[in-house]
């Protein structure tokens, strides 16, 4: 993967670019030596991030930064900075949410790690041919540096605290290196009490966060450096389940599906570069085509967006074997059908189309065919509840998809008894008798056809019930049925009553109908969930109960 290297140094190097401009450069500055985020804060972790990628530029060969003194005296005011930011209890703070953070001091000497095995590796006269030659002296300030803000960091894991699952494999997972890095057993022991509540990835693959956008990739990470510190290859193999998944999980403009996430990144594009280098190496060690094949695909889709490559400079020069190598197959399955029953979805791809049913989401239906996305929703109010989370979804028979809820009505009922206080809030009202009734039922069967899928919506149960079908659409710039055509820029509301309609881009093409249009109820008091944001967005309305076929086509279909 030459290629892939060389084009790691040249972003690399405008990565050092970027840091020379962002570093506060101000004596008279608290925050003299760091590097901000985007946002303009400044903390431990963004001045991490960027000092890894100076100090890769400094010691790599080929970098425009090899040797160069100005970026040495760059690391060591970035390095005065950590290690102000660094507590005496080893703990470093995440300054916008979490102090004295066992997880957050766990990400940032993660960051760290892989370049102290370098500076390591250049010590002991290991390094490899894409190191610069006699560099020790130079960068041996640096490696003593380092060494000290990882253990001291590892020592403060031993507090551990966290908040979330993934945060979890982060402490364990850099307990355990740490432990094997510096020979240190009480780091190793911790690590096992972590690991003794059993790793949270499901048959399917999937972490309990559902994040294809982030948080898998960091579980994977930890899986791999639990292997490499534990020597069980049981945490790998929860990587590989998940990796495996994960080539199912990209839309036809090669971004992650992300909206079955639990955390940030639900809804944002964002592309697999992070995913690398564990399809690289786990590629390598396991001999799975596929994942060199979606290492060459991910470089593919960074030239072809216009991204900067993934930042693993540091890990690459210790692995030449990685750099040398040399796969011809690029890409991923682009046909495929697989129902995650577990995690409660269905991917299916057909070439530029690509279908998605979520259990459980309100917005349950994603079409996607590469420059437009649909999003689909049966919204209104019953009771408590805004919007149709489906409580099963089972594959039927025929191939179709069968998604279900009952709403439950209730009413509550006085107290038999005179309670103790008459204020509200003070009642117990959890346990206040309630009338039950009537309910509502609603069904959704998904059925896939030639170049697109029909959807039945049925309801039952409650009579009268102003609802509707949300359909909303990005990537589109017109709409249009036989009775209008009209420009859209993202935040349109319609209700179509009638007929076939295109909701279309200069690319594509997608064909939805027949519409209905009952009423008008779209916003009010006892409104459904809200519109998705920076979505055009179709109506189509009736009154429960009601029984309606929606067909979605790619391309231009029945006008």
């Amino acid at each position: 993967m030459r290629a892939h290297y060389q084009q790691i140094v040249k972003d690399t190097d405008g990565r050092i670019r970027k840091t020379f401009r962002l570093q506060n450069m101000d004596e008279n500055s608290r925050f003299y030596g760091g590097v901000p985020e985007d946002n303009g804060i400044y903390q431990a972790k963004s001045t991490i991030y960027k000092t890894t990628a100076l100090v890769a530029g400094y010691v790599n060969k080929d970098s425009a930064f090899s040797h160069n003194p100005d970026i040495m005296k760059r690391i060591k005011l970035a390095l005065s900075y950590i290690e102000k930011c660094q507590h005496e209890s080893g703990l470093f703070d995440y300054v916008t949410c979490n102090f004295n953070s066992a997880p957050d001091t766990a990400f940032c000497i993660k960051k760290l790690v892989p370049t102290l095995e370098l500076l390591r590796t250049i010590r002991d006269g290991k390094a490899s041919a894409y190191v610069a030659e006699n560099i020790y002296e130079d960068v041996k300030e640096v490696h003593e540096r380092i060494e000290k803000i990882v253990h001291n960091g590892a020592k403060g894991l031993l507090q551990g605290g966290f908040h979330t699952p993934n945060h979890r494999w982060a402490i364990a997972s850099l307990l355990a290196y740490s432990g094997m890095l510096f020979n240190d057993s009480s780091l190793t022991k911790q690590a096992d009490i972590y690991l003794n509540e059993g790793i949270d990835c499901n048959d399917d693959g999937e972490f309990s966060e559902k994040s294809a956008g982030n948080y898998n990739r960091v579980n994977n990470d930890a899986m791999i450096m639990l292997t490499e510190s534990l020597g069980d290859e049981k945490y790998e193999a929860y990587a590989l389940r998940n990796l495996k998944m994960m080539l199912t999980y990209f839309e036809p403009d090669d971004s992650v599906f992300t909206a079955n996430s639990t955390r940030f990144d639900k809804d944002r594009l964002i592309f697999p570069k992070d995913y690398y280098l564990e399809y690289l190496k786990m590629g390598v060690k396991y001999n799975i085509p596929e994942f060199l094949d979606m290492a060459n695909s991910i470089f593919k889709t960074v030239a072809e967006k216009g991204i900067t490559s993934p930042d693993f400079l540091t890990q690459l020069m210790q692995r030449p074997d990685l750099i040398e190598l040399e796969h011809e197959g690029c890409g991923y399955n682009k046909n495929y059908e697989v129902f995650y029953k577990e995690s409660g979805i269905l991917r299916r791809r057909r070439g530029d189309l690509s279908i998605t049913v979520m259990n459980g989401k309100s917005n349950f239906l994603y079409v996607h065919t590469g420059s437009i996305k649909l999003e689909m929703k049966v919204g209104g109010s019953f009771c408590e509840h805004r919007a149709f989370k489906s409580e099963t979804m089972t594959k039927n028979e025929d191939g179709s998809y069968s998604l279900h809820q009952t709403m439950r009505g209730w009413y509550y009922l006085p107290f038999e008894e005179k309670p103790e206080t008459s204020d509200w809030w003070k009642m117990d009202n959890a346990h206040r008798p309630k009338k039950m009734g009537p309910d509502m039922n609603i069904d959704v069967t998904i059925t896939e056809v030639e170049n697109g899928v029909d959807v039945n919506v049925k309801t039952s149960g409650v009579e009268g019930a102003p609802w509707r079908i949300e359909l909303a659409f990005g990537g589109i710039e017109r709409i249009a049925n036989e009775h209008m055509s009209m420009a859209v820029t993202g935040d349109e509301v319609l209700v179509l009553r009638d007929g076939m309609f295109t909701a279309s881009n200069k690319f594509d093409q997608l064909t939805v109908g027949p519409a209905f249009g009952e009423h008008h109820f779209t916003e009010g008091k006892e409104d459904s969930e809200a519109k998705t944001p920076g979505a055009a967005t179709v109506y189509f309305t009736d009154y429960t109960s009601f029984d309606h076929t929606i067909q979605i086509r790619n391309g231009n279909y029945g006008l």
